[in-house]
């Protein structure tokens, strides 16, 4: 071989080393800023109570495990103490959305609550501004068309709360009927996008958010016999008689007698041929004047009903929540396999807690634990494997400056909630709050809960219903922490009372929610429209 051939040779090959070193530099470079921007996937079901997760402990644990569900917590860190600030699914939503309470984005109820106003600042709309790829799928809820994602596939029919079966989606502006389950679905089109998308040299967040298990609570086929006869255990305050509550906890339609006939998935009788009777049939225990206090069959007591119709729910919810527990066993298997679960956060929540037959109620609204708790899993690449707990008190308004921050984006200075992050890092959080400030504006539908504010702190909590009534309630969370005994006329905590009615006016001052209760008392009179066509339940 020849210098010249030798000299060539050696020059191909340091030009080669040189082009492998570049190769692995831009490569870690890429790696290193998936790390610093990475990408995000927000799962958020609908009505999921944090004790219907096994991870949270409570009666259902053993009975209906969530086995993904819990994985996310397991490799990451779960959250004990997360609170909703209205407790209701269009107002929640449009506080994560907003990182505002209710009072500040405009969205302030259900029912004649208008549709959300999507001019105004959204995290979705930051992500996208900032170089992330976003898309959502599955329940919106809030009337007004998406904006910041550059796809989206959501709920399109009963006012945007769409159906278990076969339902209709809005996809980037067009309708279209999709048949099958919509947990399964909705999970299908994020795992697609994901094939298409998150390969890609940006980062993406995408919002994954079921309509499960959200009423009617209509299980999966292979899951409408899930847990058989046996006989689910029953909450310690089932048969709550709501003493020294009677206006308060003692005046709703959210007892077992107002489960209409649609909810125990009973079936008309033949006689009725038209539409309008069959649904006046089902619908019968809606609300107050019709047809509260249904029996299933002749000769069962007025308790046994109690107890025949919160068996047959409770295992409907579970049954649905079965679905959910599987389809993000789905995502959590695609992230493994694709190595995408390395530069991934996966965070799962619900827009606010539920009652599962506590205090002998189910749905949500009241201020009592068991509603304004919402459950809060993250997985973060940063903590894997460490199992933490979080117990700081963080609300659903500080979601988009968290995960603002998880993106490196800077927070927006209007946003009234703070991120959480150096929280799960483990950095100093000891000026973390102490309390929070709860606001619910909707009554009488779909449930007559009294609108009512208040505030939370580690040991108290002090609530103010003020629609029609004027009382006040006080709990001592730490003797009484089902919230069974109100405290308020006993002579031993008025000290307590003088300082928690204090905090909870700095709050309102702190907010900007400091109006009088004629504001407030409009503000729920108030017809802001509809969502739908007809309006929107639940």
């Amino acid at each position: 071989m020849t210098k010249i051939s030798l000299k060539n040779m050696f020059v191909k090959i340091h030009s080669l080393l040189l082009t492998g070193f570049f190769l692995i530099l831009i490569s870690s470079c890429q790696r290193n800023e998936k790390l610093n921007k990475p990408n995000i996937i927000f799962i958020m079901s609908d009505d999921h109570a944090a004790h219907a997760i096994s991870s949270y402990g409570g009666i259902y644990d053993k009975i209906a495990p969530t086995p993904n569900i819990d994985k996310i917590g397991s490799d990451g860190i779960r959250f004990e103490n997360v609170f909703c600030t209205n407790g209701i699914c269009g107002p929640s939503r449009a506080s994560i959305l907003t990182g505002k309470y209710s009072h500040r984005n405009g969205f302030y109820k259900n029912e004649k609550g208008g549709k959300f106003d999507k001019d105004q600042w959204t995290f979705p709309k930051e992500f996208q501004e900032n170089g992330y790829q976003t898309a959502l799928f599955g329940k919106w809820h809030l009337g007004s068309e998406p904006v910041g994602f550059h796809h989206f596939k959501y709920h399109d029919n009963k006012g945007q709360q769409g159906f278990y079966y076969n339902p209709i989606y809005n996809e980037n502006g067009n309708r279209v009927t999709e048949k099958g389950y919509s947990t399964n679905l909705t999970t299908d089109f994020a795992l697609n996008w994901l094939k298409t998308e998150g390969e890609n040299e940006k980062p993406f967040m995408m919002m994954l958010q079921f309509k499960a298990p959200h009423r009617s609570w209509e299980p999966d086929e292979k899951y409408r016999n899930l847990f058989g006869d046996q006989e689910m255990p029953y909450p310690i305050t089932f048969n709550d008689n709501y003493e020294g509550r009677e206006q308060t906890a003692g005046d709703t339609d959210m007892t077992m007698d107002f489960f209409n006939r649609k909810d125990m998935k009973l079936s008309p009788p033949d006689s009725l041929t038209g539409k309008k009777e069959r649904n006046k049939w089902l619908r019968a225990g809606d609300k107050r004047g019709f047809g509260e206090g249904w029996l299933p069959q002749n000769g069962m007591t007025q308790e046994e009903t109690r107890k025949w119709k919160y068996q047959r729910y409770i295992k409907d919810y579970l049954a649905c929540i079965k679905s959910v527990d599987d389809n993000i066993g789905r995502v959590l298997d695609y992230l493994e396999k694709s190595g995408l679960d390395e530069h991934t956060v996966v965070i799962y929540t619900s827009d606010q807690g539920f009652y599962l037959g506590d205090h002998g109620w189910f749905d949500k609204r009241f201020m009592y634990e068991e509603s304004l708790k919402m459950p809060f899993l993250m997985k973060y690449p940063g903590i894997k494997n460490q199992k933490k707990i979080n117990r700081d008190f963080i609300t659903n308004i500080d979601f988009a400056s968290t995960l603002l921050d998880i993106a490196g984006i800077q927070e927006k200075e209007e946003l009234q909630g703070r991120s959480f992050l150096s929280n799960v890092l483990d950095k100093n959080s000891k000026d973390w709050r102490q309390s929070m400030y709860y606001h619910y504006y909707e009554f009488p539908f779909w449930h007559h809960v009294q609108p009512h504010y208040g505030i939370r702190n580690e040991k108290f909590k002090l609530i103010h219903f003020y629609y029609n009534i004027d009382v006040w309630e006080l709990y001592n969370l730490q003797n009484d922490p089902k919230e069974m005994t109100n405290l308020i006329n006993d002579p031993s905590y008025t000290d307590v009372i003088k300082e928690m009615k204090l905090e909870l006016k700095n709050l309102q001052i702190e907010y900007g929610d400091d109006k009088s209760l004629d504001e407030f008392r409009s503000i729920t009179d108030a017809n802001f429209g509809h969502i739908g066509g007809k309006g929107i339940r639940e």
